[in-house]
């Protein structure tokens, strides 16, 4: 497969599906469980919308059958032979079927089959996490609406990214303060077909508690509006890492943006049909822990909106790590918590530690 470096994948077929034959048989059989086209014809004011539509359809399963015969490929040891259709078709199967990116809607996901539908029996677990991250929104901002994701760690403080903080937010030497004329907020009701703001679920920040020089971390003081809900209970923060720390079953929970620097934008869009900026729950597993640089990486499909996302552990769903980046092929990247409850910053926020 050819490098694309702002790819959302982050492993390989081979490295995901233990039957690569199998996986593009089933791919085959549910295109071919597609409604086929009708010989309806729609008014003449809808045709157009129709006509986008069926056409969106038909790019989706042409680059999925190309993904099928790359798939093939591999599995008889003929990577050489795979073309930039297959390759695109490829990462296209690896985000739909192996490391998808699930729609939130009413801190809720679709019931999952094959090699996820262990999500359905953590649903409710799942829903508490989904109910405490939310979009980090900005006003004043020349340029930007919004900067990425946050999520709730203690009593009154969310967590997110260094490079997040810093769109709004400035350091003077003695400490962190917001930049002039800017403001953000943490919106948790960012979801598909939500109003903003929906259910007084968006909480002000109102303090820079801290911007970590060390990792790329942040903390923020966050409150209610005025006749707002209160803030929900914090995450559960681990204290400690898994045992079986490669391979075992995560999830990320964050705000996957649009990025038309991708090399093939259109088909990208065609086959997220669009739908960017709002909640989604990406499963995927742990990699590796990188001590010397304070990393643990993993295969969850994020994009830029990503950033501050947390990674949660999906057999106890206390949070691991803070996802702040990542690299095609070679995996994302995020903060290991367990390793910072001695952090003067993070002691000094009361991060619920558990």
């Amino acid at each position: 497969m050819g490098s694309r470096s702002r790819s959302p994948v982050a492993a390989g077929p081979q490295e995901i599906f233990t039957d690569l034959r199998e996986v593009a048989d089933r791919v085959r059989e549910e295109l071919a469980r597609e409604i086929p086209e009708s010989a309806f014809e729609p008014p003449a004011e809808e045709a157009p919308a129709e006509q986008i539509s069926r056409f969106a359809e038909q790019e989706r399963a042409r680059v999925l059958e190309a993904g099928a015969r790359g798939l093939e490929k591999l599995a008889a040891g003929r990577d050489d032979e795979i073309g930039d259709d297959e390759s695109f078709g490829l990462e296209a199967i690896v985000l739909l079927e192996g490391r998808p990116a699930l729609l939130v809607q009413d801190s809720d996901f679709p019931p999952q089959e094959g090699d996820w539908a262990v999500l359905n029996g953590q649903r409710a677990a799942i829903r508490e996490s989904l109910a405490r991250v939310g979009r980090v929104d900005v006003s004043g901002h020349v340029s930007l609406d919004w900067v990425g994701t946050a999520f709730l760690v203690g009593r009154d403080v969310v967590m997110t990214n260094r490079h997040v903080a810093v769109e709004f937010a400035r350091g003077d030497g003695a400490g962190w303060t917001f930049q002039p004329g800017l403001g953000a907020a943490m919106d948790l009701s960012r979801e598909y077909g939500a109003l903003p703001g929906a259910g007084g679920l968006t909480y002000a920040v109102t303090e820079v508690v801290g911007v970590h020089q060390g990792v790329d971390m942040a903390l923020l003081r966050v409150a209610p509006a005025p006749g707002g809900q209160p803030l929900p209970t914090p995450l559960a923060v681990a204290a400690d890492a898994p045992a079986d720390l490669p391979g075992h079953p995560v999830y990320v929970v964050g705000h996957p943006a649009w990025d038309g620097r991708r090399n093939e934008p259109e088909s990208m869009r065609r086959i997220f049909m669009d739908i960017y900026n709002v909640k989604r729950l990406q499963p995927g597993t742990a990699n590796q822990l990188l001590p010397d640089r304070m990393v643990m990486t993993h295969d969850c499909s994020t994009l830029g909106g990503n950033s501050g996302s947390p990674v949660f552990d999906l057999t106890d769903h206390r949070v691991l790590g803070l996802h702040f980046g990542g690299r095609y092929g070679f995996g994302n990247y995020a903060v290991p918590l367990w390793s910072m409850p001695d952090d003067p910053l993070v002691r000094r926020a009361e991060l619920n530690f558990v």
